[in-house]
């Protein structure tokens, strides 16, 4: 009678143990969405966590920061990629939701100003230069409105969507208010297409994140800004001004309440330093990493 007791008892306790087992694997669903300027490094992440915890299906949107607010204010989704900070109409839709949220920077970033690699006048561009450019009221129609002794060949436009946080960011800097833009530029979320664009264009000019120049420098060509390369160090240090910028995620707390969030935010936050720099961004201190994990603990 004993041997039957304790063979049951064995058999319950390794019953619990595997039912503890299964329990501590992470499942589930992560709705991430907005900019394509944070996403190469959420998608990154994404990766490298779903190696340890392949039954988290995690879902990497790129609608921009705009686009990507709208949803996360109205409780669709579980942490937006942006390349800004929200806005006050986007913090009180939240508020009137009641979407309760973490900021959290995981990133540098510089916008950069590109031209076609066959470009052999322009190397360097003023911020003046560049508003006389982009600015809603532009005459500029050729190179040679810039500088006369550029060529007199139309320059093709490209930057990115109204809804991208990118956008709003070069506008308000260059331009002297947010949105403000001439309408003749082809516009698109995906800074992919851009990068087509300007590559297959000898006097195209374009502009977008950092890492989009990185990961395609040998068909396209930076230019310097006020005289500055934007290298990482001087993105990381604010020589590069005025388009270097802190990038964020931003999570709703509630969902941070499911263990699948909370370690996919802690792991992100963990491996951002070394995940950052192999997709071209600038990492933060690590000092600045510590901050942001201190938040959702």
């Amino acid at each position: 009678m004993k041997r039957i007791i304790l063979t049951i008892l064995l058999a319950v306790t390794t019953l619990s143990f595997l039912a503890c087992g299964r329990q501590g694997k992470l499942a589930g669903t992560i709705k991430i969405d907005g900019s394509s300027t944070v996403y190469p490094i959420t998608q990154a992440v994404a990766e490298e966590f779903n190696k340890q915890n392949p039954n988290v299906n995690i879902t990497v949107g790129i609608s921009g920061t705009g686009g990507g607010f709208k949803k996360f204010v109205n409780g669709e989704i579980d942490i937006n990629d942006a390349s800004r900070s929200i806005k006050t109409e986007e913090l009180a839709k939240a508020k009137a939701n009641g979407i309760d949220f973490i900021e959290l920077e995981v990133a540098y970033d510089g916008i950069v100003v590109v031209v076609n690699k066959d470009n052999n006048w322009a190397y360097d561009i003023t911020t003046q230069e560049l508003k006389k450019i982009w600015d809603k009221d532009s005459k500029v129609v050729y190179w040679s409105d810039v500088r006369p002794e550029w060529p007199k060949e139309k320059i093709k436009l490209y930057g990115p969507g109204t809804d991208s946080g990118t956008f709003d960011y070069f506008t308000s800097e260059i331009n002297g208010e947010e949105k403000r833009i001439r309408a003749d530029y082809t516009a698109s979320e995906d800074d992919n297409v851009l990068v087509q664009g300007v590559a297959g264009d000898k006097y195209a000019m374009g502009f977008f994140g950092h890492s989009y120049y990185e990961e395609n420098k040998d068909v396209l060509k930076v230019l310097k800004i006020n005289g500055v390369e934007p290298t990482t160090e001087n993105i990381r240090n604010g020589k590069y001004k005025p388009l270097s910028r802190p990038l964020y995620i931003y999570v709703n707390k509630k969902s941070l309440e499911r263990p699948e969030i909370k370690s996919f935010v802690k792991f992100y936050l963990e491996k951002a330093k070394d995940l950052v720099e192999d997709v071209g961004y600038v990492p933060l201190e690590d000092k600045k990493y510590q901050e942001q994990l201190n938040k959702i603990k």
